[in-house]
């Protein structure tokens, strides 16, 4: 399929601005991220739309009808990556509507609304631990303290928007009019291993998971490896490795919650010194916040127990908080119908990922089109879907946005 074949050599293309090393590392405000946006600024202008970089970092490509400020629909995702992650997580979801745009002006299709298309700068919050800034923005809902989060290298999340050629003191004007937008629609390989169970090339997503982020602090004392007795010690590696076994546990007993402890520093961290203070960060996800409070009651509880035991002392800041939001009824419709259109299985799925439309969900109805990923892997270098796949989900987006256009004087259903 053509329109397949084309998307996976532009997925490829994109690939190709990261950091040396496994899979994909494209990092916000990073030289890979300025690059690979001249790269999506010409598949913006090849679809018809023109781009601008927004004072969020946000690559925003509009149609004319938009900039004339009429009704807009809004498509897009994110262009940041985890490290040493995969190539179709996000990018995905700014390619794939690209090449569904242009494939309809090529075919003399006019949409009767407004189009943007938002590469948005960074949802995975790998640089800065302060994720979903771009979509945010555009909500109405950025906090400006963010600003002052840091990276490893001590650049706080403003000062590298401003070398990157944003303007923090301009994101609030970036918020969009809620009367203004028709709803916001991304598309996104699955990240799991649902529609290769049924062997469906693409899925209707019917919410986006709930997520929360702690970073601990296990403080203990430091002490001469050779000299200093067993008994007694206060090791903070030996307290931190028991309170992510019982995690572990917790997470493994409670249904419909995943977690995971991604992230872990010791200090000194010396081969001969007994570890004085380890961090960690505790990620947990549920669609329901009930379970997934319950968890973090029951799993914070036994960390405390844990602590405790070895005399050791335990702080928890949260980090991240995001609930779980419903995809409309309308677009859920919508994307279901195109999807029988199109000869494909139109199943719905929840998704235990957390994406834009956290975000975009206070600004607007938001539906979600998943794709089949291989294994259901992603956040990994063997992260993979089809040529065909790809085409097929393509078609789907064309005729949702060309029945969309049916209605678009209308608006959504009410």
């Amino acid at each position: 399929m053509a329109l397949g074949r084309q998307l996976m050599a532009r997925l490829d293309e994109a690939a190709r601005h990261s950091r040396p090393g496994p899979g994909v590392t494209r990092l916000f405000c990073s030289d890979e991220h300025r690059a690979v946006l001249e790269l999506i600024a010409d598949w913006m202008r090849q679809a018809g739309l023109t781009p601008e970089l927004d004072a969020s970092g946000n690559l925003v490509g509009r149609n004319a009808r938009a900039m004339a400020g009429e009704k807009t629909l809004i498509m897009g995702s994110h262009q940041d990556t985890v490290v040493e992650g995969g190539k179709y997580d996000g990018m995905l979801g700014v390619a794939l509507p690209l090449q569904a745009l242009q494939a309809l002006k090529e075919a003399g299709t006019e949409l009767p609304y407004g189009i943007e298309v938002v590469a948005f700068g960074d949802e995975e919050g790998t640089r800065f631990q302060s994720t979903l800034v771009g979509s945010r923005a555009l909500a109405g809902t950025f906090d400006p303290a963010s600003l002052e989060a840091r990276d490893t290298d001590g650049v706080t999340l403003g000062e590298a928007l401003k070398g990157f050629g944003g303007d923090p003191a301009r994101i609030p004007e970036l918020a969009r009019n809620p009367e203004q937008v028709l709803g916001f629609v991304e598309v996104h390989i699955e990240q799991g291993p649902v529609l290769e169970q049924r062997d469906h090339a693409v899925g209707v997503v019917t919410a986006l998971t709930g997520i929360e982020r702690h970073r601990m602090r296990v403080t203990g004392k430091a002490g001469h490896a050779g000299t200093t007795p067993m008994a007694g010690r206060r090791d903070a590696l030996v307290g931190a490795a028991g309170m992510v076994v019982e995690a572990d546990r917790i997470l493994n007993a409670t249904e419909e919650l995943v977690g995971v402890v991604g992230k872990l520093e010791v200090r000194p961290n010396a081969v001969n010194v007994i570890p004085a203070e380890v961090t960690f960060t505790l990620e947990l996800r549920s669609p329901e916040a009930d379970v997934r409070e319950r968890g973090r009651r029951e799993i914070l509880e036994a960390f405390e127990r844990h602590a405790e035991a070895r005399g050791l002392e335990l702080s928890v800041e949260t980090t991240y908080q995001a609930e779980a939001v419903a995809c409309a009824d309308w677009l859920i419709e919508a994307l279901e119908k195109a999807c029988r259109g199109c000869g494909e299985p139109a199943e719905r799925l929840f998704s235990g990922a957390g994406h834009d439309g956290l975000a975009m969900h206070d600004l607007t109805d938001i539906g979600m089109l998943f794709v089949r990923c291989r294994d259901g892997l992603s956040h990994h270098p063997d992260e993979a879907i089809s040529g065909e796949d790809a085409g097929r989900a393509t078609q789907v987006l064309m005729r949702f946005l060309t029945d969309l256009g049916a209605s678009a004087q209308a608006g959504p259903p009410t």
